[in-house]
């Protein structure tokens, strides 16, 4: 059993960084720079590879992140990994894999995208619930554009329906909610599908469903990027994306979930703050005018909408 526990840590990690050098090459092509690499360790157990662009053609920054990481699990961090797990004694001893990315484009009409693919043990790995998937893709555009929408969906809908374990229905309402600003009564931007604690089938099945749509991701965004990263945009526009770019950064700050695991277990803070923009924007009061475009973003940001429906 224990090595077939540990054949699934090194499948997963093996699928990660794979994953990571075929989107990274993609975005050098396209960007037309070179990522920075950093290779780093983490005193308590293991490390990552992380890799930033910054400064090309097309990215304000954007960055792809991979760690393999063990250790032991303080309270506060077994908290903050949800699920309801009930850890303690040797339960708190981790295994963890993931591949982690945030794309923001200099072309306020071109959407931020995240996309995130995790394995998670604790223990041995062997107890009914000790290991687990998860992950999600969603798109945070400034400018809505309804196409978009459907094809970003519609490609993480074709992965889930390859699976049985999926349900894309289910994993979008997550999404949606998961990605909910509280204090702003709105959501961060489009959605796509969100899940976690997926243990329902074998590892192999779950496996098998998360590397589908890990490796989905460039066909799910490069067509959208493709069409908006040279659009002609004006001065207003760009100060809009600023302030969109304010409501991720307060989502990533008070209730993300990854980036409050790696603060309480002593992740490397410059892996764990890439997903932040390079730059953002705070206005005092700020509103939009009614029937713009900014207010279109608005209404399907406080009542998310099914995009495969219609």
């Amino acid at each position: 059993m224990k090595s077939r526990v540990n054949d699934m840590r090194q499948k997963m990690a093996d699928m990660v960084h794979r994953i990571q050098d075929e989107i990274c090459e993609q975005l050098r092509s396209l960007d037309g720079v070179d990522y920075r690499q950093d290779e780093w360790t983490r005193e308590e157990g293991g490390g990552g590879r992380s890799r930033v662009f910054s400064g090309g053609k097309v990215f304000e920054k954007a960055g792809v992140n991979v760690s393999v990481v063990h250790g032991t699990l303080s309270p506060q961090a077994a908290q903050s990994m949800g699920g309801g797990h009930e850890l303690k004694g040797k339960d708190l001893d981790f295994f963890a894999t993931g591949i982690s990315l945030v794309l923001h484009p200099h072309n306020p009409m071109a959407p931020t995208v995240h996309a995130n693919y995790r394995y998670f043990e604790r223990g041995e790995g062997e107890k009914p619930g000790s290991w687990w998937f998860g992950g999600g893709a969603d798109l945070t555009p400034s400018y809505l554009f309804e196409e978009d929408a459907v094809h970003f969906h519609t490609v993480l809908k074709n992965a889930c329906d390859r699976h049985e374990v999926a349900d894309y229905g289910a994993y979008k309402t997550w999404c949606d909610d998961y990605f909910h600003i509280k204090h702003r009564g709105e959501r961060r931007g489009l959605g796509g599908i969100f899940f976690d604690d997926l243990n329902s089938a074998s590892k192999d099945e779950c496996f098998a469903f998360v590397e589908d749509c890990a490796q989905s991701f460039l066909s799910g965004y490069l067509p959208i990027l493709e069409r908006r990263k040279d659009l002609r945009y004006t001065e207003q526009q760009k100060d809009w994306q600023q302030i969109r770019r304010g409501r991720y950064v307060e989502f990533n700050l008070v209730y993300d979930r990854g980036t409050k695991f790696g603060l309480t277990t002593n992740g490397r803070i410059e892996s764990i703050l890439m997903s932040l923009p390079l730059t953002s924007r705070w206005e005092y009061c700020h509103e939009v005018d009614s029937g713009s475009e900014e207010e279109r973003l608005l209404q399907v940001l406080h009542e998310p909408k099914d995009w495969l429906s219609e």
